[in-house]
């Protein structure tokens, strides 16, 4: 997986940035089916936020954190990432299996004339 990390108003070195690229390439051994993601910091009033974007099966996923520290966000922004696609992978699953179709009537008063009620 590709990870595209843009920053605003934050500098970030070259071990920070392979750690950010692990934490999201760990996703990826759970969703292969990806092939990027970016993710946006920006420092805005003294707080980290977090942004990022991943299309999976169509569908673009988006999450947003933010912290005063900038780890936590992203972080926090993993797991919301995470948490959509595992959303986004249940969905396609139960697309797979039909929904059962009922044989009796849904009418009650079909229901009450199949009963044949004695008087």
């Amino acid at each position: 997986m590709k990870v595209n990390i843009q920053t605003h108003h934050v500098t970030i070195g070259d071990e920070s940035r392979a750690d950010i690229e692990s934490k999201f390439n760990k996703i990826s051994s759970h969703f292969p089916d990806l092939i990027s993601c970016d993710i946006i910091i920006t420092k805005q009033h003294n707080e980290h936020h977090v942004e990022t974007f991943s299309n999976y099966e169509g569908v673009r996923i988006s999450a947003k954190a933010e912290d005063k520290v900038m780890y936590p966000a992203i972080a926090a922004a993993v797991k919301k990432l995470e948490t959509g696609l595992k959303n986004r992978k249940g969905q396609l699953k139960s697309e797979l299996h039909s929904t059962p179709t009922s044989t009796k009537p849904e009418i009650a008063s079909d229901i009450i004339q199949e009963m044949k009620l004695v008087d």
